[in-house]
C-alpha cells in the first residue's frame, strides 16, 4: 500500500491525531468484506453529564459501575466505538479502523444487515437533549475526510446516525445534531 494513503494512520489502523484507549470490546471484521459506512453516535455518561471522562473508560472496560446508580444497567454490557469526540474536540481511539466494534449492534443500512461488520462508529459527547458544538462537527469532519483516504468509498451520503441503520432502537445522535451544518463543514474540508 502507498505509505501516503495511509498518513495520518499508521499500519495498524490507529491515527495519529487521537489518544489510543485500547478497547477490550472488538473482533476481527469478515474477510473481503468493504468498509464504507460511517455511523454517528452521541453518548454521555452518566446521561446528560459532560466532561466526566466516563465515556473513555467505559469503551475500555474500566469504568466504576458504584460510581452512579445509572451504570447499573451498564455493567454487563460490552460497547465500543472506534472513535470518541469529546466536546471540546479531543478525539479518542479505542478500536483500530482494521477490526470490528461493537456499536451499531442489531442494524441494518441498504438491506445490508450487521452495520458493525462494514462501517466505522464514531460516538459524539453530547445527549438527546443537547446540541453539539461546533468542534465537535469540525474534528468530526476532519476525520471523516482521514477515514476516505482508507475507504474512498465512504462518502459523505455514507456517513449516517445510529438511528438510521436501528430505527426504533436507538435515537441518536439525536435532533441536536445538524446534518445540514455538518454538511457545511464536510464540504469546507474537501
Amino acid at each position: 500500500m502507498n505509505p501516503d494513503l495511509l498518513n495520518p494512520w499508521n499500519a495498524a489502523g490507529w491515527h495519529a491525531m487521537a489518544h489510543a484507549a485500547p478497547s477490550p470490546y472488538f473482533d476481527q471484521r469478515p474477510v473481503g468484506g468493504d468498509i464504507d459506512l460511517l455511523v454517528v453516535h452521541a453518548i454521555s455518561l452518566p446521561p446528560e453529564q459532560f466532561g466526566s471522562g466516563e465515556v473513555p473508560l467505559f469503551f475500555t472496560g474500566l469504568l466504576d459501575f458504584e460510581q452512579d446508580p445509572y451504570y447499573e444497567q451498564l455493567r454487563n454490557l460490552r460497547v465500543s466505538a472506534h472513535f470518541f469526540i469529546e466536546r471540546d474536540g479531543k478525539l479518542w481511539q479505542h478500536v483500530s479502523v482494521w477490526d470490528r466494534a461493537w456499536h451499531a449492534g442489531v442494524s441494518s443500512w441498504q438491506g445490508r444487515s450487521a452495520c458493525n461488520d462494514y462501517s466505522v462508529g464514531v460516538e459524539l459527547e453530547g445527549s438527546e437533549s443537547s446540541k453539539f458544538l461546533p468542534i465537535q462537527y469540525q474534528c468530526l469532519a476532519a476525520l471523516s475526510r482521514d477515514l476516505q483516504k482508507l475507504f474512498p468509498a465512504m462518502l459523505r451520503e455514507r456517513i449516517v446516525g445510529h438511528a438510521d441503520v436501528a430505527p426504533g432502537r436507538k435515537w441518536d445522535p439525536g435532533p441536536g445534531f445538524s446534518w445540514d451544518y455538518f454538511t457545511e463543514v464536510y464540504a469546507a474540508h474537501g
